[in-house]
């Protein structure tokens, strides 16, 4: 659904195109960085028949595309267009386009074929990737279509990672881009800054586009689109990004010792500066790669899947502070996981505990009214684990200096903000209060990268601690989850 606010006369608007797992979203942003209209539709994957594989939805996207995009922008004519998208996605592009649809990374029908790829992951230090189920490692992915049909993958020109196959999309132009090859795929050595060396050795590293920056302009938008949208010649298409380093790009340059946590489907940590030496990859611990280049020590879990299966019918907004007293004074405790085969203890069955005993019913023993609190609180446990196993930057720096900034759902929701802030402590909290998705904001900052522009969406505000009462609360119960994560 789209929403008017301006009328169409808008120099130096941008028109970004975020495309995350659950939903994807266009917003068109003026100059000042105000968003003037949005639309989003919710993404579905579906089974291809074909290959057998569940895949992306990649044409329902385009069809929405087509008919969403000149409904939205009204008359409005972008300089600009950018995009971002989720992560572990590729797409194999041909002579006249999709040589077959990009698989959904949540699908696991590989079998025993890509043992080999699965093998050389073992070199944690070399490419900064952990071994990861389905095909969250997605150069897993592009060697099961490699074996599996040898006769396409001839047929292959370019693998695009997802946000450059839309830039593809829009301008005709083939490029990649790094956050998206660094992004826990094998394929990229962050501290050689060049293809992994399985990807050299496999042939695959030939099969990508040249590189560009995420913020360059790679090419104007095809003319048979911008006839189809009423547009005229010379907009302007950016390469494109993963999203949770859009993210990050918002605060490279102003807040660059900072951790950035960006909540949604995923919660993703990341420390530019903190040390790589320090991760665990069995504890769902990677290094990103920055738009710039530069290596992050990144940790995560599954925060939006995690957390509605802890609220388990009981609306968000149910998550207050009253709520968390409510919860903490009663002993309700969520142990991980919730979303197996991710996050720090990816194997674990995830429990409830009432007074520091099992619940047999499990989230069914919570009250309707907690749920949502009880899965705040979970979160926040969770999100500083991230943070504790992230390390500090090097000793001489204080708490002070390294704030953490969180952006997305979780950044408006009180108890996890109360929570976080508490167990941070003397560690700042700062949270975005901008109507738009850190994801969004980065994307379309990158679009103006090299433009001074001001702080649009506004400098990110001190989360407030809780009450003393709660404090206290929160205290214990943080030592006893830590000594109920340590046992287990």
């Amino acid at each position: 659904m789209s929403r008017a606010v301006t009328p169409p006369s808008m120099p130096g608007a941008t028109l970004v195109l975020d495309i995350g797992k659950s939903n994807a979203k266009l917003a068109l942003i003026g100059a000042g960085g105000d968003v003037v209209r949005s639309a989003t539709l919710a993404n579905v994957s579906e089974p291809d028949r074909v290959h057998g594989y569940l895949a992306l939805g990649v044409s329902r996207l385009e069809a929405w595309l087509l008919a969403e995009v000149p409904s939205l922008l009204r008359g409005i004519v972008p300089a600009r267009m950018a995009v971002t998208t989720h992560g572990a996605a590729f797409c194999a592009l041909g002579a006249d386009g999709l040589v077959l649809p990009p698989i959904d990374y949540e699908w696991d029908g590989y079998g025993e074929t890509t043992a080999a790829f699965d093998a050389s992951l073992a070199n944690f230090g070399h490419h900064g990737t952990p071994l990861l189920g389905k095909g969250l490692n997605a150069g897993r992915q592009i060697d099961f279509v490699h074996r599996r049909w040898p006769g396409v993958a001839e047929l292959i020109r370019y693998w695009l990672p997802y946000p450059q196959y839309w830039s593809w999309w829009l301008s005709g132009i083939a490029c990649t881009e790094v956050s998206s090859l660094g992004c826990h795929t094998g394929l990229w050595s962050p501290d050689l800054n060049r293809y992994s060396d399985w990807a050299i050795a496999r042939g695959i590293a030939r099969r990508f586009a040249p590189l560009r920056r995420a913020s360059d302009v790679i090419g104007e938008l095809r003319p048979r689109l911008a006839g189809s949208w009423g547009l005229p010649p010379g907009i302007e298409v950016i390469a494109g990004v993963h999203d949770s380093n859009a993210c990050l790009a918002r605060y490279l340059q102003h807040h660059p010792a900072a951790t950035i946590v960006s909540t949604g489907t995923w919660c993703v940590a990341m420390a530019p500066g903190a040390a790589t030496g320090r991760l665990t990859p069995e504890r769902d611990e990677l290094v990103n790669v920055a738009v710039d280049g530069r290596p992050v020590p990144t940790a995560r879990f599954m925060a939006g899947r995690e957390f509605a299966r802890l609220s388990a019918g009981c609306h968000p907004d149910e998550a207050t502070i009253p709520a968390l007293q409510e919860v903490l004074e009663a002993g309700w405790m969520a142990l991980p996981s919730f979303a197996n085969g991710s996050g720090p203890m990816p194997d674990r069955q995830g429990r409830i505990l009432l007074q520091g005993a099992a619940a047999a019913q499990g989230i069914d023993a919570v009250p309707m009214r907690l749920r949502a609190a009880l899965a705040a609180l979970y979160c926040a446990d969770m999100t500083m684990l991230l943070i504790e196993d992230l390390g500090p930057r090097d000793s001489t720096s204080s708490d002070a200096t390294m704030p953490v900034i969180l952006e997305g759902p979780l950044a408006g929701n009180p108890a996890y903000l109360a929570a976080l802030s508490a167990a941070l402590q003397p560690r700042s909290l700062l949270h975005s209060a901008d109507t738009l998705e850190g994801t969004a904001r980065g994307a379309w900052m990158l679009a103006w990268w090299q433009v001074p522009t001001a702080n649009a969406g506004g400098t990110p505000s001190q989360v407030q601690a809780p009450s003393r009462e709660v404090a206290e609360l929160l205290r214990a119960h943080r030592r006893s989850f830590f000594a109920c994560v340590k046992t287990i």
